[in-house]
């Protein structure tokens, strides 16, 4: 797939419906889930427009994980789904940046999970869903690692991906926190 069509694709699959009461805590975790879909969907294409192929990728892939972790814990409507492979190539003038995006998105990914813990009783449904979350984030990491060093764009979006389950299960309150603060949108 194309980076523009993965943008077309996630710009509609974005405005997914909320499953839950309005006016309740779980309606105030699905619009933040949804506000960060959709700043993702907005950001990816801006940076598409202004020929920043990397940010645009990484920007709808993480959305894309935010999204897809909605639908998996019930805030939001549909089935998560798995980032497609990109078939754009990207220009060489881009490879720098692209080199450097995904090995710090590696990076990140790896020291985000290395610094949270799943916060319910471990004897509840919520504790397995945070499992899940967690197992979900560690096999996008391994996945991005499979690309590496030869299909950077791919590596990019299954880090970005996987971080993106992680932050929302962290922001639905899944997670505690013991590493770096800064490394979820808090």
């Amino acid at each position: 797939m194309l980076i523009d069509a993965y943008g077309k694709t996630f710009a509609g699959d974005s405005c997914s419906e909320k499953t839950v009461p309005e006016g309740t805590v779980l309606g105030q975790t699905a619009d933040e889930i949804l506000e960060m879909v959709s700043c993702y969907a907005s950001d990816g294409r801006v940076f598409y427009k202004k020929g920043d192929l990397v940010n645009a990728a990484a920007s709808f892939a993480y959305g894309y994980g935010w999204l897809d972790a909605g639908r998996f814990l019930g805030y939001l409507a549909g089935s998560p789904s798995a980032p497609p492979k990109i078939d754009d190539h990207l220009p060489d003038s881009l490879f720098e940046h692209l080199s450097e995006k995904t090995y710090r998105y590696q990076r990140m990914l790896t020291s985000a999970l290395e610094g949270v813990s799943p916060s319910p009783d471990s004897e509840t449904v919520m504790y397995a869903a945070a499992c899940s979350i967690e197992e979900k984030a560690r096999s996008y990491l391994d996945g991005g690692a499979a690309h590496l060093p030869d299909d950077l764009i791919n590596a990019l979006v299954q880090f970005s991906y996987g971080y993106g389950w992680l932050d929302c299960g962290v922001r639905a309150g899944l997670f505690s926190i013991s590493g770096d603060r800064h490394l979820f949108t808090i």
